[in-house]
Formats: C-alpha cells, sequence, structure tokens
C-alpha cells in the first residue's frame, strides 16, 4: 500500500515506510517510529503500535490526537513540542535543542521555522521555537526531518546528515531554490522531498543536478 525504502546501518537495517504528506513511519531493530501519524492517510487503528511516536507541530495535519492514541500504547515514547503538549496529555516535551535517546535511538530537536512566508505582515506560518525537526540516529546513520521549515540558519549549521527530508508545500516551507541551498549546505547522501504538495520535485533535481554525491529520491509524499 505504502512505498518503503530500505537504509543500511553498522547496527541493522532501517526500513522508511512512506505515508504521504508529511507523515512517515520507521522500522529498526523491531522498533516503530511514527512521524506525524495523520488519519486522512491511513487507518492507524490497523498501523503497527509505536515504540516511539515523534510530532514536529501542531498544526492538524502534524499533530492528529485520534491517530496518535491509535497507535499508542502503555508504553509507548511520546515527543512533543510545547504547544503539542497543551493538546494531547502525558508526552515529553523536547525544544529546540534538546537531545534525548530512547531504546538506544538517539533524538535531537532542532529548530523549524520560517524566515520569509508570512501568514500576514510580520506573522509567520511556523514561527521561530514552535516547531521542530528531529534527527534521529540509527546506527552510524543520522536521518533529518526537517519538519516544517525554511532554510534557516540553524538548519545549514547541522553537520554529518546522511538522509534528509525536506518539505516544499508551497506556501508555507520552501521554495525549490530553498530546499537546494538547504541539501547544498547539509550535503546528505540521500534527499527526499517531502510534504510537497503541488510544488514540482523537478524544479529541484534539476536545481541539484551538479551537486556531488546526493541522491534525489522522489516519492509519494504531496
Amino acid at each position: 500500500m505504502f512505498e518503503k525504502d530500505t537504509i543500511q546501518t553498522d547496527a541493522g537495517d532501517l526500513e522508511i515506510i512512506f505515508i504521504g504528506h508529511g507523515t512517515l513511519m520507521l522500522k529498526f531493530n523491531e522498533k516503530i517510529l511514527h512521524i506525524d501519524p495523520w488519519s486522512q492517510l491511513a487507518d492507524y487503528a490497523d498501523m503497527p503500535k509505536a515504540d516511539i511516536i515523534l510530532i514536529t507541530h501542531e498544526h492538524q495535519d502534524h499533530l492528529d490526537p485520534k491517530a496518535v492514541e491509535d497507535v499508542r500504547t502503555e508504553t509507548t515514547a511520546l515527543i512533543l513540542t510545547r504547544i503539542c503538549a497543551e493538546r494531547i496529555d502525558g508526552g515529553t516535551v523536547m525544544k529546540n535543542g534538546d537531545e534525548e535517546t530512547i531504546d538506544g535511538i538517539r533524538i535531537e530537536a532542532v529548530p523549524a521555522y520560517n524566515i520569509e512566508h508570512m501568514r500576514s505582515p510580520g506573522v509567520p506560518y511556523h514561527p521561530r521555537g514552535d516547531g521542530n525537526g528531529y534527527i534521529i540516529t540509527f546506527g552510524n546513520r543520522r536521518v533529518y526531518i526537517a519538519g516544517d521549515t525554511e532554510n534557516t540558519p540553524e538548519l545549514k549549521a547541522i553537520k554529518n546528515i546522511d538522509v534528509v527530508f525536506l518539505p516544499m508545500n508551497l506556501p508555507y516551507t520552501m521554495v525549490p531554490e530553498m530546499a537546494a541551498d538547504a541539501c547544498r549546505a547539509l550535503k546528505p547522501g540521500i534527499l527526499y522531498p517531502y510534504h510537497f504538495g503541488q510544488t514540482d520535485t523537478s524544479q529541484l533535481k534539476a536545481l541539484l543536478k551538479d551537486e556531488p554525491g546526493v541522491e534525489i529520491r522522489i516519492r509519494k509524499m504531496a
């Protein structure tokens, strides 16, 4: 039903399941991670139960309490932003810069916000400090799921990323030129554009055609 990729690490295979939009499921050493589960994309009552749930921010296509409860168990680690924690109980709040290690998986929360794209003058779609991206370490591989963000200075300062998910859902996050700029700074081995709506992903591929060492993988993540 969903596309899948496998990334090899020195501690076992990481399987990425592309649910759609900004929603992912990851499998690693029998652990299940759900990223921004959203009931519009899948029946989460039938999905594998979560060991870890990561929520990037409070918008309804990212924070879906029903989907969370459908895959949550008594032992699930639920990682939330401060605003998300006002809407759903029992999680652990991570703010920008925080780190947690859960079941041997290291999770870093990094800033996700707008600089240019505004809801109204002076009001960004995603204010600084409200949302998280997450860097998740699986063995020797660092996977960066950027959340709803632009190519911020903090993003471009991140080092040693093997796999990155960058959003291009206009007008809320990055235009292709911003995503290309972010990719050039991050220098990942694999780039997945995600949460891209109607944005033409071929523009991103054209902008990065001369960028060495980056494999751009297009999956059903509109």
